[in-house]
Order: C-alpha cells, then sequence, then structure tokens
C-alpha cells in the first residue's frame, strides 16, 4: 500500500500535461479505495493494446500511459523494421483525437513516419489504410461499445489485422522499460506536420475504401430498382458520414439517420451502453419510427466495427442477434452467388467458436467450408491474409462474430460495418423485391434447416476484487468440471487454455491446434453447447448457450433450464 500512496504522490507532482488529471487526484485524496483502484496496476498491454477507464493513474487511459504504450511501440519497430511507418486513427470517444496526436508525436520523436487520418473513421478503414500505404503498424484510438468513461488503443500488424501474440509481447517487453513521465519522447504536432514526418492521410485513401467495399456486393443493382427504407443511427460514434455514403453510392435513397444519435459525442448521451446488441441503443430509432416508418433500422457501434438490425415485420419492429445476422448473410451470399453460377471452387466461411453452428449446417448445404476459430476478428483476419498469399481471396465468403461482428472481401483485416451495413441492406432490398422481410427470411431458414437458438449470459465484475473474482470462477470449472446442465450430461469439455479435447464417456483426449485461450466449452446432447470465456475488452465473463430443438418454444424452455444451471454452477 505505501508504493501505491508513493505513486499517487509522484503523480499529484508530475501529472501536468492534462489539466483534468491533478482535480481528480485532488478529489480522492485519503480515499484508498479510489486511490487503490487507479495505482494498483498498470494497465496491460496485449493483443487487445490498452483499455480502461480515462483519468488519472497507472491503471487508467491518459496521456502519460499512452505515451509510455507509444515509446515502447516505437522502440519495437524500430528494432524490427527498416524504415517503419505507420497509420493512426481514432474514434468520437472522449480524448480520443488528443490522444491519437500525443501518440503521432511520440512516434514522430523516434524517426517513425505517420499517417494520421484527418477526422474520427471506422475502425475498418484504419486496417484498409495499414495495407494500402504499406505500414508497418497501426493504431487506433477506441474502445469499441463500452460505456462512455472508458477509452482503447488497439495495435495493428502490417497485415491489417490486430497485433499478434508475439509482436504484442516484444511491445510490452519494450513498454516496461519506459518510465512513465520522462521516458517518452515527443515533438511539436505542428513542427512535425510541417517537416513531413506527421501526415495527414488524403482523400484518395478513402475513396479507395469505399470502391473496395462495392466489390463485395453480390446483386448491386437491386438497391436501386427497390424503394428500401432505413432508419440509421450512428450512435454519436464514427460511422455517420461514411455508412451514409456507402448507401448513397449503392442507390438507397430513403436513409433517415436519427438527429440526437448522428453527431460525434462521447458522452453518448441518449445511450451509455452504445452497443448495438442490446435493445436501448435502437431506443431513438424505434421513437422516431413511430413518425417514420422504414423496413430496417441499423445501428453501427461507436467505432463503426459492429452493426445491428431491427426489421419490420406485421407493423412490429424486431431485434436480430448477431447470430441471426450472420446466418442470414451466409444463407444470402452462398445462395446468390449459386444462382449466379459464381460460386468459387471450395468456398469458405469463417466463424467464431462461439457463432452459431447453424451457420456451418448452412455452409454444409452449399458446399462451402467452415472455418472455426477463437474469439477475436484478428484470427479471422489471418486466414484471409493468407488466403491472398495462396491467390485464393475469392475462397473467403463471410467472415463473422456473433458479437455483431462481419466482414466480407479483403479490403479489410478486421470486422467492418461499412460493408456490412452495405450488405445488410441489399440483403433486405433483394427480400422486399421478394415480398418478403428480414424477418420473414430468418423464420424460412429456421424451418430449412432447425431452430437453432443461441444465448448469450453477461456477468460482470469490476475492480480489483472482479478480476480475482473472474479467475477464481474459471478456476473452479477446471478443478470441478459439471458433469450436466439441465438434465444433458456433459458429452465433451474443449479445454482452449490447455488445447485439450477430452471425451467425457471414454475419457479419450485429443489435441485442440487453436491457440491457447481461457476458454471452455461443454458439448452436451445433440447439437446443445455451452461455452465459458472471460471478455478480453470488459470485466465480464461470458457463457454463451446453444439449444436446439424442433420448435422455437422448446429450444428457449431448453435455453433457459441450461443458463439456470450455468448460473448454479458458476455461483453467480
Amino acid at each position: 500500500m505505501n508504493d501505491i500512496h508513493m505513486l499517487y504522490d509522484l503523480w499529484c507532482e508530475k501529472a501536468t500535461a492534462d489539466a483534468d488529471l491533478l482535480p481528480e487526484l485532488q478529489s480522492v485524496q485519503g480515499n484508498e479505495e479510489e486511490i487503490l483502484d487507479r495505482f494498483y496496476k498498470n494497465l496491460e498491454f496485449g493483443t487487445a493494446g490498452l483499455r480502461g477507464v480515462i483519468g488519472a493513474g497507472t491503471n487508467r487511459m491518459n496521456i502519460y500511459t499512452v505515451n509510455q504504450a507509444t515509446q515502447g511501440l516505437a522502440d519495437y519497430l524500430n528494432a524490427d523494421f527498416q524504415r517503419p511507418s505507420i497509420a493512426i486513427a481514432y474514434d468520437s470517444r472522449i480524448k480520443s483525437d488528443v490522444f491519437a496526436r500525443s501518440a503521432a508525436c511520440v512516434l514522430a520523436a523516434n524517426g517513425i513516419k505517420v499517417y494520421l487520418y484527418p477526422e474520427l473513421v471506422p475502425t475498418p478503414m484504419l486496417s484498409y489504410a495499414v495495407r494500402a500505404l504499406k505500414c508497418s503498424s497501426g493504431i487506433i484510438i477506441t474502445a469499441s461499445h463500452n460505456p462512455s468513461k472508458y477509452n482503447g488503443y488497439k495495435c495493428y500488424d502490417p497485415n491489417g489485422y490486430q497485433m499478434t501474440d508475439e509482436a504484442a509481447a516484444k511491445t510490452y517487453a519494450y513498454i516496461q522499460r519506459v518510465d512513465m513521465f520522462t521516458g517518452a519522447k515527443t515533438v511539436d504536432f505542428d513542427a512535425a506536420l510541417k517537416n513531413g514526418t506527421i501526415e495527414y492521410i488524403g482523400r484518395e485513401v478513402f475513396e479507395d475504401f469505399y470502391r473496395e467495399v462495392k466489390k463485395a456486393q453480390v446483386n448491386p443493382a437491386v438497391c436501386k430498382n427497390t424503394d428500401l427504407s432505413v432508419i440509421y443511427t450512428p450512435l454519436n460514434g464514427t460511422g455517420n458520414l461514411h455508412v451514409r455514403e456507402i448507401l448513397r453510392q449503392i442507390g438507397i435513397r430513403d436513409v433517415t439517420v436519427v438527429p440526437e444519435q448522428e453527431l460525434p459525442d462521447g458522452n453518448f448521451p441518449t445511450c451509455p451502453y452504445p452497443n448495438p446488441e442490446i435493445r436501448q441503443a435502437f431506443e431513438c430509432a424505434i421513437n422516431l419510427s413511430k413518425t417514420k416508418k422504414a423496413d430496417l433500422l441499423l445501428a453501427t457501434d461507436p467505432d463503426c466495427d459492429r452493426v445491428g438490425i431491427a426489421v419490420l415485420d406485421d407493423g412490429e419492429y424486431k431485434l436480430m442477434s448477431g447470430n441471426e445476422v450472420g446466418i442470414m448473410l451466409t444463407e444470402y451470399l452462398l445462395s446468390s452467388l449459386k444462382e449466379q453460377g459464381k460460386l468459387p471452387e471450395n468456398p469458405i466461411v469463417v466463424k467464431t467458436i462461439v457463432t452459431s453452428r447453424l451457420v456451418e449446417k448452412i455452409a454444409e448445404n452449399y458446399g462451402a467450408q467452415t472455418a472455426d476459430l477463437l474469439t477475436g476478428f484478428k484470427y479471422i483476419g489471418e486466414l484471409v491474409t493468407n488466403l491472398e498469399k495462396n491467390g485464393e481471396t475469392d475462397r473467403f465468403i463471410v467472415g463473422m462474430e456473433e458479437s455483431y461482428g462481419y466482414l466480407r472481401g479483403p479490403h479489410a483485416r478486421d470486422k467492418d460495418a461499412v460493408v456490412a451495413s452495405m450488405l445488410i441492406c441489399e440483403m433486405a432490398a433483394y427480400y422486399k423485391a421478394k415480398g418478403m422481410s428480414l424477418y420473414a427470411f430468418m423464420q424460412s431458414i429456421y424451418q430449412k434447416y432447425g431452430m437453432y437458438l443461441n444465448t448469450l449470459l453477461n456477468f460482470s465484475f469490476e475492480g480489483a476484487a472482479g478480476m480475482q473474482k473472474m479467475a477464481d470462477m474459471m478456476n473452479a470449472l477446471r478443478a470441478e468440471p459439471p458433469k450436466a446442465a439441465a438434465g444433458e450430461p456433459v458429452q465433451e469439455i474443449t479445454d482452449y487454455k490447455e488445447s485439450v479435447r477430452k471425451n467425457m464417456q471414454t475419457g479419450e483426449t485429443s489435441a485442440v491446434t487453436l491457440p491457447s485461450s481461457n476458454v471452455l466449452q461443454y458439448r452436451l446432447e445433440g447439437a446443445d453447447s455451452v461455452i465459458v470465456r472471460p471478455s478480453g475488452t470488459e470485466p465480464k465473463i461470458k457463457v454463451y448457450i446453444t439449444a436446439v430443438a424442433p420448435t422455437r418454444e422448446g429450444a428457449q424452455a431448453k435455453a433457459d433450464r441450461i443458463a439456470a444451471d450455468m448460473e448454479k454452477i458458476l455461483g453467480v
């Protein structure tokens, strides 16, 4: 505790570069719990970079933690690359622009060429710029769909996907050598702009991005010929200009933007949790729909890499889950390409292990392979990169994760709500022309393949005690694995951390070839399953339940029983 108090006193003396920090430190003086939470650890740098609450302290996002991380990144880049360069982007969050400029100044001071977007842009545009400008790395300042008190710092590798474990470990080793207050080199921003060390990314990169996105269409004429109406909300984030532009370019004329969520605002005043996974994100759009009916409600998260929808059916808006959107895109893309005779040889659909197994069943119906990868879109980006190296990018049909992230096309190596919004609207227009809503389309898929109901449970654990609680829960599951859930015996357990799969009936084990990850999967009877994993970006444990039955009612009843048992097993 004395060390923490020494750190607190040091920050009170040294943290003068941001006028907001000292008043915050003074406001928690004498509050042991608040001081502990700010200083009990350093923000951890991993493959997801940094993410934390904005504020003062070593466990917070601020100028000093950002500059320390950037100096470590600069040292890594200078050691591993000849004449390194980097692209930087930022979203609408509080201090995102400040952190982006500060990082640019540190990199420029270390002789690294910086390409900085002149305005806030979606995350996939950063992924695109890294490759288009042949950069050694990339940084996006964002905390995705977290509440407004958070911000983050994600690093990319030269292939345009998030930094690998090896590169992150090397960078972290350099970061640990950098003194928080004196270790980071920096230069004046305007001077670096003038001498060309920092350069704004030109409009041609924006236009090239849109051009590449449009190549992902499979029925390009349908939007111009169908009167599709859309209400769109960027949730006060980065999607506003770019989603609207791509929809305009493909011919969708009737787009109404939710006015109170149109402009960038890191406080997210109408939606404290700016996440298209939750109904609250659609409340303003639904209110607007009372005076302006639309076929489709579209919502992108603050950094515009995730997209959610609500669809009009019989006068009522029904929210579609991330799994359902991925399922519909899989059926739509494969069926359209097959109908047109354009389905490539050995097509591949890519999903994460927690994404609906119905995707695999649909892919099988069209003779497509399914790749099941760990959660984290970098693994999908890596697969697309390997296909590109082999001249096989045409095999890549679509990539997805259940948390509303999708990608079609090799232009980006991260999830892309710009291309996904375009394809969703194209798909909606296609089925509208056939007299069918997307909700009705989804029901037709269930009728064709069976009812796969996917349920997600989230359990939150804040602060230092919460992190320990999550670790204890995962350790307990490994020490005493559950034998059954909802009366269904556990047939198989896969421990992705230990890279082993065990048949619970025979005791036989087999190796898992995916990278090690703190995830446990339980296969029950039939296609039912449970997956438990701590979130990599939020203080949460997530439980993914798959329940399969002939009817929705039957699947829901089964999912409810499994969920109740998992709560008991976890002790929450």
